[in-house]
């Protein structure tokens, strides 16, 4: 992700490449929404697939997510708390991406 409000400005705005690179350039959302290409998942789900990952990350990055249109989150009211994570028809677009991120390093 681009660390500053001045590089998002110049070169989002001009470059739609940068706009995604800005969007996916971290590999935990990248392997988040891999993992929400599946199908709806908890947050414990996340937990065993990013083992090693904080689960202070996976929440950063889910809402960031989230925020940007790409995830939709839904809590029910029970208990104990439930809530699930899926993707919006944008998020879901990004499947092409990843599938050949996927193609390109089996290769490697």
């Amino acid at each position: 992700m681009l660390k500053t409000e001045a590089q998002r400005v110049s070169l989002c705005t001009h470059c739609p490449i940068a706009k995604v690179a800005d969007l996916v350039g971290d590999s935990c959302v990248l392997l988040l929404v891999r993992d929400l290409l599946t199908g709806t998942r908890r947050f414990g789900d996340f937990e065993k697939s990013l083992h090693g990952i904080s689960s202070r990350t996976i929440t950063e990055k889910l809402r960031h997510l989230e925020g940007r249109g790409l995830v939709e989150r839904k809590a029910f009211n029970e208990r104990p708390p439930r809530v699930e994570y899926s993707l919006t028809p944008l998020g879901k677009r990004l499947g092409a991406v990843i599938k050949e991120m996927e193609k390109y390093g089996k290769s490697l």
